[in-house]
């Protein structure tokens, strides 16, 4: 009685354990690129002193059509026809964070991850000034990191990314209890570190 019992929770546990080997194989390689992005990008983002001074700042002056600074609209100004002015004249780039108008001046805001370009236009001349700072490849890799700046669809990203780094880690737990000479000696280690990750928070973070 006890061995036909066992057979159905024999065939379970295997299948658990060859379910969980596969995802977790598959898994690991599908986000063998978002882990190694994270890893690399979390050193750059802990040391941004090592990449300092890579910023190039650009500025250009130029005159918008005055029409587009006087209209009737409830903003005041042209929003849409300036903002793709700059785009096609100065060709700046990155979504429009800021659009401000006031009685002598428009102001409108760029941002991306790694850059930013800032105008400000006279509503009486049509004069305006445009101020570009475009950061070196780490500060944007840095600002991918985050999500700053980097749009709905990248933030997507980093939501499927967190959600497969979980499906990895969870799988791995699945693993390590099936094998049986290691199971023991490999948990104490996944709750020795997670202490010590407790205790460094702690002990040193103000």
């Amino acid at each position: 009685m006890t061995t036909v019992n066992s057979k159905p929770h024999a065939r379970l546990r295997r299948t658990v354990a060859v379910t969980a080997r596969w995802l977790h194989i598959y898994l690991s390689m599908l986000s063998f690129a978002v882990i190694l992005f994270f890893a690399a990008t979390g050193l750059t983002l802990n040391h941004p002193d090592w990449f300092a001074g890579h910023a190039k700042t650009v500025e250009t002056h130029g005159i918008a059509d005055k029409a587009m600074l006087h209209t009737a609209g409830s903003e005041g100004a042209d929003r849409l026809g300036l903002v793709e002015m700059l785009r096609a004249r100065e060709h700046v780039h990155g979504a429009v964070s800021d659009f401000r108008v006031d009685d002598t001046q428009v102001s409108i805001s760029f941002r991306a991850p790694g850059y930013t370009a800032d105008a400000f236009i006279d509503r009486d001349t049509g004069k305006y000034d445009l101020t570009v700072v475009q950061d070196g490849f780490v500060a944007v890799i840095n600002d991918l990191h985050k999500g700053r700046d980097a749009g709905k669809a990248w933030s997507a990203v980093i939501d499927v990314s967190a959600v497969l780094l979980v499906l990895v880690s969870l799988t791995g737990l699945v693993l390590i209890w099936f094998v049986y000479k290691r199971r023991t000696s490999g948990l104490i280690l996944a709750g020795f570190a997670a202490i010590a990750v407790l205790m460094l928070w702690k002990l040193f973070v103000p």
